[in-house]
């Protein structure tokens, strides 16, 4: 038999699938067609079976899949460093929601989710979930990324420049869920802002239509003592019983931060399949509080994880929310085996693909999976020595050493040089932006 013909062929020093578990390969290469990943090949020559197109040899890196940002407001990029230092709804109805009411427009938008995708793609993220006004900004300027994204449209019931009220947002929400039907890109979803800026009627109508659509749903839940505090109090219930009763908790709903947790929450979480985005960087800025990981995971709850908007956090960087939730979760559990580094890279990959029902496409390195596929160099100084490249790559920045990016097999990053976006018209841009919001 002769040579298979192929797209792309990525030889490199290491391999770290994700699947099988705590898996690292060495000197092994990745076969790639039509997008596809369609052999891992540890041993022998590779090019004794195959004849690439590109052979790509990266003999001092790391393969990983393509980081999965489960959680973040991407056009909030032109708000990195706006307002910090306050507490959460400080932050939020003072400062943020003022400047958004001012600024927010689809031009906002557009150039605020390229600047944060640049931002992404260079940090290793090829797939991000957004809650953001004006998301079909946002799906346009990724589709023509190449990157992929889910797109929780927001609703609140109260008026902003994308919608007047609840049922105005779901309505757009369902025009964009039409529009991308068949993307191979944009998935689009509901994004309820929070229980206690959306109603009880709105929010049974996004069960109601989930359920038929089996789209997702994202909220943000339990994100501070004061949300769970005047639920009861309003509700005489917890926001997670509420959800429950409304009919959200289910497999299809993406709780965002879940910091304050008490044993009913945990048994509602585990039953019903929902899922946890843990955003500890955010969370640590905002002193919200500290998502319960090990104990979610014991209850057998899958946590991915996001970075929340640069506007909270202040970055976009994946690898280092990484790394802060794997030292968070041995800080708060007391348990130094708590959330290991290859359980926080497969928190930053597959779990995120598993809460956007994505994980049968991306999330690892397995055939027959889109070839998404971050590269991170480990020809440096600060690796060396090298004993084992999972430890470096969760707990050293090493967000900067991120050399090559590709979804569904294209590149999107090469030699640290962003392929489908350019890079100083971004970066104009954004500047323009900070003298108009300054003024």
């Amino acid at each position: 038999m002769g040579k298979q013909s192929i797209d792309l062929l990525i030889s490199a020093r290491w391999i770290i699938p994700v699947v099988p578990e705590q898996t690292t390969l060495e000197n092994a290469a990745i076969a790639i067609d039509q997008g596809r990943i369609i052999a891992i090949i540890e041993n022998g020559d590779p090019l004794d079976d195959f004849e690439p197109t590109e052979h790509k040899v990266l003999d001092q890196h790391i393969l990983i899949p393509g980081l999965v940002n489960a959680h973040g407001h991407t056009a909030m990029s032109l708000l990195r460093g706006f307002a910090d230092d306050l507490p959460l709804q400080t932050w939020l109805e003072e400062h943020i929601w003022p400047a958004e009411g001012r600024w927010v427009s689809a031009d906002f938008v557009r150039d605020g989710s390229k600047l944060a995708m640049a931002e992404m793609l260079r940090s290793g993220t090829t797939c991000f979930s957004d809650m953001y006004f004006f998301p079909e900004e946002t799906a346009m300027a990724a589709e023509a990324a190449g990157m992929r994204c889910q797109l929780n449209a927001p609703i609140l019931d109260f008026p902003t420049a994308w919608g007047e009220h609840a049922d105005d947002y779901i309505d757009k929400a369902l025009a964009l869920h039409k529009t991308y039907a068949n993307s191979a890109l944009v998935g689009i979803g509901f994004g309820p802002h929070a229980p206690y800026t959306v109603s009880d009627a709105p929010l049974q109508r996004i069960a109601q239509l989930s359920a038929e659509l089996n789209a997702p749903v994202q909220i943000h839940l339990h994100e501070t003592a004061e949300e769970v505090t005047t639920s009861i109090e309003k509700h005489a219930m917890r926001p997670s019983e509420r959800l429950e009763k409304l009919g959200l908790l289910n497999e299809r709903l993406q709780c965002v931060h879940m910091t304050q947790i008490d044993d009913t929450d945990l048994a509602r979480l585990s039953r019903s399949g929902a899922h946890v985005i843990h955003c500890p960087e955010s969370n640590l800025k905002l002193a919200s509080g500290f998502c319960p990981v090990k104990q979610l995971q014991d209850a057998g709850i899958n946590v991915a994880l996001g970075t929340d908007g640069a506007a909270s956090n202040n970055d976009l960087d994946l690898l280092g929310e990484m790394r802060t939730a794997s030292l968070l979760a041995k800080g708060v559990s007391g348990d130094a085996s708590a959330l290991n580094a290859h359980q926080a890279l497969k928190m930053a990959t597959l779990n995120g693909a598993k809460a956007m029902g994505l994980d049968e496409a991306i999330g690892s390195l397995e055939v027959g999976k889109a070839a998404d596929i971050t590269a991170i160099s480990l020809d440096t100084l600060e690796a060396t020595p090298l004993f084992k490249p999972i430890s470096y790559l969760a707990y050293s920045q090493c967000s900067h050493q991120v050399s090559h990016v590709w979804v569904n097999g294209k590149p999107l990053l090469d030699n640290r040089t962003l392929q489908t976006l350019d890079e100083i018209p971004l970066r104009n841009s954004a500047q323009q932006w900070a003298q108009r919001i300054q003024r």
